[in-house]
């Protein structure tokens, strides 16, 4: 299988984010996350490790607001330039805005802390000086994902970082800040019927922002019920798209504690609607924070688990680009990421 993977995740690698509460606590997406994946993956004898290409910020710009991505930009370079402290010790900072735009009132300000609360919406999504950097390899990475496809491959596995699905038209959250699997799946969609698949804990907010209006692309998230997790406010059963998108667009919210059998039912009712859509290519979202005891997710899934929720999607026999999104049981990521790929190898 052909995994593409870069480096430059390394200089995105925030020294804090905060948690509910206040708290502040070591950066969970970490490279360390990378490793361990790396690790597992290298151990196999199907794993071939590619640099992606360079796909320019077209394929980016197609889904993502232009000011927003020009923020991301330069926003740690007008943050140094405007304070003369974190000039002075620069590793030991992230810039994150204190004030959060409410955006049925808001626009973006000429102030550099106006624009980071209107275009980050959580105070996990820190820009250190590598981040943007980071995020253009990471798209690249899903769009080489992609292309892989499109020129005869059955699947192939972007090792996203940092992630990306929560990352909206316009904003970053919850540790992404371009959506690699939205990319890749709009790209795709240029070239025949294409669906998405998130199986990460968490709600794929920011795929939905983005397609909810669309019917050309299919878009499921299996998930923490966001009436306890976050991101809190979307990702709920009801939403099922709006306009071209009406009925394109579905949520499975799981209760806590969800294990195997709970989550390969909703799973099963997912890929039943992806026969139905017929796609010519099918776009994963794979976080692996649904592991149980992974401390970020409340599911119960085990390593047996992971493996059937491969075996179920590449049953699919579609042509599939898998990114990579969460999960943050470093130990266990690297085995739980090997035991769901080998159904596609």
């Amino acid at each position: 299988m052909k995994i593409f993977y870069s480096e430059s995740h390394r200089s995105h690698y925030p020294p804090f984010e905060v948690f509910d509460g206040g708290i502040r606590v070591p950066y969970f997406e970490n490279p360390d996350r990378m490793d361990q994946i790396l690790t597992a993956l290298k151990r196999t004898q199907w794993a071939d490790f590619i640099q992606p290409n360079d796909f320019g910020l077209d394929p980016i710009l197609a889904i993502h607001d232009r000011d927003y991505i020009n923020f991301l930009a330069s926003c740690w370079d007008e943050w140094l330039a405007s304070d003369p402290e974190v000039a002075t010790a620069p590793e030991k900072h992230a810039f994150l805005p204190a004030t959060f735009a409410l955006r049925r009132k808001a626009r973006p300000t000429t102030s550099l802390r106006g624009r980071g609360g209107y275009y980050i919406m959580d105070l996990s999504a820190c820009i250190v000086e590598g981040t943007y950097q980071a995020a253009l390899a990471s798209a690249n990475c899903a769009l080489s994902a992609a292309s892989a496809l499109v020129n005869g491959e059955r699947s192939a596995f972007g090792l996203c970082r940092p992630p990306g699905h929560h990352a909206g038209k316009d904003y970053a959250g919850g540790y992404c800040f371009i959506n690699n699997a939205a990319v890749a799946a709009n790209w795709l969609s240029k070239k025949g019927k294409t669906a998405i698949l998130d199986v990460d804990y968490h709600a794929g907010n920011g795929t939905q922002d983005i397609f909810y209006e669309r019917g050309d692309v299919l878009t499921i998230s299996i998930h923490g019920d966001p009436d306890f997790e976050y991101p809190h406010y979307i990702g709920f059963a009801e939403e099922i798209g709006a306009g071209a998108g009406l009925g394109f667009h579905r949520n499975f919210p799981l209760p806590k504690d969800t294990g195997d059998e709970a989550y390969l039912s909703a799973l099963e009712e997912a890929l039943q609607m992806i026969r139905a859509f017929a796609p010519d290519y099918l776009v994963v979202s794979l976080g692996a924070d649904a592991f149980d005891g992974d401390p970020l997710g409340m599911f119960r899934v085990t390593r047996n688990g992971f493996h059937e929720i491969g075996n179920r999607i590449a049953g699919l026999n579609l042509p599939t680009a898998i990114i990579m999104e969460g999960g943050y049981a470093n130990e266990a990521l690297g085995h739980n990421i090997q035991t769901l790929l080998e159904n596609f190898k």
